[in-house]
């Protein structure tokens, strides 16, 4: 055996600790800022007005804080590689962690072909005769070679992608206020016209805000990455809090900024924003207002910046699923080989078998590009609702254990506020828009089988995993004085 082949029993001589508090930062952020702004924005204004987007933000908003919260608490006082799957087996049931650990690999492995695809669908913006499949191979060679270096060069690299994305939002919201407040030259400030016009500043009523919800909420998920991450960080006791902190503010300040903006200067009846839509990935508000702005190569310009965003997030779902495979293989609950790491500390067993998976984006050629597309968004966005709700459980639990076992909250490294309302109010919300994340299908003279087949796959597999496990190991649910709630650096 090889020294690329070793096992790897401990950090010190398996994963290595070279990620820098910049590269938390970023790796945050850019798992969160996507298509989901830059194009589906303009469906949640379209859908439920400016004042409907703005408050099904907020609400969303909130929810995400205390799960970063729930995940900041545990993360800095246990920072492991496979965080969910670790705090669900510790705190919840070994089954629990179990099919939280194969859910969220699976999450993110199926998000790389799904972004793989919506590569093909940018591409031929500017080469629209070129087969989107040798794009597709491209991409993924490029993400397997940040990969498969060292844990450094996936930080490096998620920290200009995020950059770019962070710099375009920025400039977007400075244009954007420029122009509301009337010190752009050569655009005219509509003041809040788009505000009250029509039936604005709500259309469409509850079920409208209940759509951009889940818009929302898909659109902040990639955040929790940071907890992932946390098992490769410097000093993860001191600067996860830190990163914790700073991240989710900057994250919600440019969701709520950049909502209000397309609000303010585009008519939600603006038909560029009824057409867009999460899949339709080559149109974007930003791109409109850009234009609107003089920028003539707004379009070549955004679309870039959107194949960036593509790619950020799929080479943090290529970390994420692969470190979550290499802790599963670590607890004996996946095969063993998924738990070697090379000498620079990349478990590339798991890494290839990631790869792998990364490879359904070369259907397309038999299902189509923007079916394929759907379809993986689909059974994909799911499981990561599925992630949170076990964040907020093991959270709840972790505290409980934490307290009973004669834990003092003053020696946590972070602590999580407003404990329990916290993870209780984000589980409440996180259930209603996981359940409700394709009501559509139930609505109208038919029901679509298909599509809440789709839609809903996950939640009965991941169940399914979950009882077949502790039926099969006999496990049962941690009682809180046998918790491990021991503190943990490796």
């Amino acid at each position: 055996m090889t020294d690329l082949d070793t096992a790897a029993p401990t950090a010190s001589s398996g994963l290595h600790r070279s990620l820098k508090p910049r590269h938390l930062n970023m790796i945050a952020i850019g798992g969160s800022i996507g298509t989901g702004l830059f194009v589906a924005s303009g469906a949640t204004v379209a859908n439920a007005g400016p004042g409907g987007a703005l408050l099904a933000y907020a609400l969303i908003g909130v929810m995400v804080y205390f799960l970063m919260t729930s995940l900041g608490e545990m993360a800095a006082h246990m920072p492991v590689s496979g965080s969910f799957s670790t705090y669900g087996s510790r705190f919840v049931d070994d089954g629990f962690g179990f099919a939280l650990g194969w859910n969220y690999w699976y999450n993110w492995a199926v998000t790389i072909a799904a972004e793989l695809v919506a590569a093909q669908l940018i591409m031929s913006f500017w080469f629209p005769d070129t087969p989107g499949i040798y794009w597709s191979a491209l991409f993924l060679a490029l993400m397997f070679l940040l990969n498969v270096i060292s844990v450094k060069g996936f930080g490096e690299s998620e920290f200009w992608f995020a950059l770019i994305k962070v710099v375009t939002v920025v400039i977007f919201i400075v244009i954007g206020l420029a122009t509301i407040f009337g010190v752009m030259s050569g655009m005219e400030s509509p003041g809040f016209s788009n505000f009250t016009q029509g039936d604005a500043p709500f259309v469409g009523g509850l079920q409208a805000m209940v759509g951009v919800a889940m818009i929302a909420g898909f659109s902040f998920q990639g955040t929790e990455l940071i907890g992932i991450a946390a098992g490769e960080s410097e000093n993860p006791r001191k600067n996860l809090p830190i990163a914790i902190r700073q991240v989710f503010w900057r994250i919600l300040m440019f969701y709520i900024l950049a909502i209000f903006v397309i609000g303010m200067l585009i008519p939600y009846t603006d038909p560029s924003l009824l057409q867009n839509d999460a899949s339709d990935i080559s149109v974007s508000p930003f791109t409109l207002l850009f234009e609107r702005a003089g920028f003539a190569a707004a379009a070549g310009v955004m679309n870039a910046v959107i194949l960036t965003a593509i790619l950020s997030a799929g080479n943090s779902g290529m970390y994420a699923s692969t470190r979550m495979l290499y802790t599963l293989a670590m607890q004996g609950k996946a095969p063993r080989l998924f738990a070697r790491v090379s000498a620079s500390g990349v478990p590339r067993n798991a890494l290839y078998a990631t790869t792998l998976v990364g490879a359904l984006c070369f259907f397309t050629a038999a299902f189509g590009e923007s079916t394929l597309y759907t379809w993986l968004l689909n059974t994909s966005g799911m499981c990561g609702f599925i992630a949170w709700l076990g964040i907020a459980i093991s959270h709840y639990r972790f505290r409980k254990g934490y307290l009973l076992q004669g834990g003092r909250l003053e020696d946590l490294p972070y602590r999580a506020k407003l404990f329990p309302f916290g993870p209780l109010f984000a589980f409440a919300l996180c259930l209603v828009i996981t359940l409700g994340q394709n009501y559509e299908a139930l609505v109208g003279e038919r029901i679509d089988w298909a599509g809440l087949t789709a839609t809903y796959i996950s939640l009965p597999l991941f169940l399914a995993i979950w009882f077949g496990y502790r039926l099969k190991n006999g496990s049962r649910t941690v009682r809180y004085a046998e918790m491990d709630v021991r503190a943990t650096d490796s």
